[in-house]
């Protein structure tokens, strides 16, 4: 018999919509909410700790939740919750009826072992929409890059709309975040050569040889990228533009310029 909560009341449950929220309180218990079934699976398949799981019976059948927890350590705590608990825990309108309460790893890139000799790194500079935060980590899991770094992160990578938008690819995907100096002396220590998308001083994308190890640096469509990047890149690279426009969407142009190395590399 799984423990149950029916009230929006309980402390507990108060707890867990301020865990949603802040992202202070997710940084200082180093957990955080997990929403929906793929969700959920792909964190148990990127090793992260489950602590809770919380089932809002009402809307999820038997058999999903029993795949589910066929999938976890029996240890795991199993809370039944109404499901108006779980609407109000949930940020998706389409309701799955399964949240999770999971620990939080360690993003620092001290904890970075890259496995392969010539990596193919994504790193975004201030990135600050969950949004987009969500898709350069799809279009980090669909290339299969070696990590993706974000560097002066304005934005906890734990934030639910982070995990919505990059339908768990959060979790799947190498993540590590630091300063950008930081992040250029790692690279530089590693001998990974810096393309950094910019319209000074560039030349086309599809002229570098992404075939060594690389790393594609973009900006926010707002300021682009610090002078530091700039300044220490191998090369500044570019998408031409053949329109009115001088830029695209930051997802849409890291996913170009990576899917081009990948393109190289399968070569």
């Amino acid at each position: 018999m799984h423990k149950q909560i029916t009230s929006l009341q309980n402390t507990f449950i108060k707890e867990l919509v301020q865990l949603k929220e802040k992202s202070r309180l997710r940084k200082k218990t180093t957990t955080f909410l997990i929403e929906g079934l793929r969700e959920i699976s792909l964190a148990i398949r990127g090793n992260y700790q489950i602590n809770t799981i919380l089932i809002a019976s009402s809307v999820i059948n038997n058999e999903e939740i029993e795949n589910l927890l066929s999938n976890v350590n029996s240890a795991i705590e199993i809370i039944e919750i109404s499901k108006e608990i779980y609407k109000k825990l949930a940020i998706r309108d389409s309701t799955e009826g399964v949240l999770a309460i999971a620990k939080s790893k360690n993003l620092s890139l001290s904890t970075i072992q890259l496995k392969s000799k010539n990596p193919l790194i994504l790193i975004a500079e201030a990135p600050e929409k969950p949004g987009n935060i969500g898709a350069l980590l799809r279009t980090a899991d669909a290339a299969g890059v070696d990590a993706v770094f974000i560097a002066n992160p304005r934005t906890d990578i734990y934030n639910p709309n982070i995990i919505r938008s990059s339908v768990g690819c959060v979790f799947t995907t190498t993540i590590a975040t630091g300063t950008t100096s930081e992040i250029i002396s790692f690279l530089k220590e590693n001998n990974i050569h810096i393309y950094a998308a910019a319209l000074t001083a560039s030349v086309a994308y599809q002229t570098i040889n992404y075939t060594k190890a690389s790393a594609i640096v973009v900006g926010t469509e707002a300021t682009g990228l610090s002078n530091e990047w700039l300044q220490n890149s191998t090369q500044n690279i570019l998408i031409p533009m053949r329109g009115a426009i001088d830029s695209m969407n930051v997802s849409v142009s890291a996913a170009i310029i990576i899917f081009e190395a990948v393109r190289q590399r399968n070569l």
